[in-house]
């Protein structure tokens, strides 16, 4: 009984958290573009919600800042990017869309999932918006947006830890740079 226990406490914190594996940024012809790969798993209560035609919201925020020493760091960048995942009963297919940009059809919800765990690389600033050899701050993080939820699942979001889904904001420095 105490091994079941340890092992559902377990699983439950393990559900709470996204953890930020790698994040950095890439200069491209197009513009800055943030790299980044995410580890989590979905609480039972998640997989139910999704299969029953509840579709979940990840949302990836970055912000970039340059320090300044005699004032308030300059906010150079604040951009989001939100992933929807979907399940479709008649078809028993996963589908997962980028707002305004992609939207992919799978057969597994891991498929799925892993256009969320790693996502592609998007421009979150044109060529112009940092200055080279420019030394930034950089924060990122990702969560589950309960805010795009359905009216109802949101009161219920809030109650239920099964919706808390989040990273902590993973930070590091970035000097910009010409291709």
């Amino acid at each position: 009984m105490l091994l079941a226990f340890s092992l559902q406490h377990s699983s439950a914190h393990a559900a709470e958290s996204i953890e930020i594996v790698e994040a950095h940024l890439e200069d491209s012809t197009e513009g800055y573009r943030l790299a980044a790969t995410y580890s989590f798993d979905l609480s039972r209560g998640l997989e139910d919600a999704l299969t029953r035609g509840i579709p979940l919201y990840f949302t990836t925020e970055i912000e970039i800042n340059k320090p300044r020493w005699y004032w308030f760091d300059a906010k150079e960048v604040s951009e989001s990017q939100t992933i929807r995942i979907s399940y479709n009963v008649l078809t028993r297919q996963y589908h997962a869309a980028i707002t305004g940009r992609l939207q992919q059809s799978f057969a597994t919800l891991d498929d799925a999932l892993s256009m969320v765990r790693r996502p592609n690389r998007w421009v979150i600033a044109d060529r112009n918006t940092l200055k080279v050899g420019q030394t930034y701050e950089v924060a990122v993080r990702m969560q589950l947006d309960v805010a795009q939820l359905p009216k109802p699942f949101q009161v219920h979001a809030m109650n239920s830890s099964d919706w808390r889904l989040s990273s902590n904001w993973k930070r590091f420095t970035y000097t910009a740079e010409r291709q």
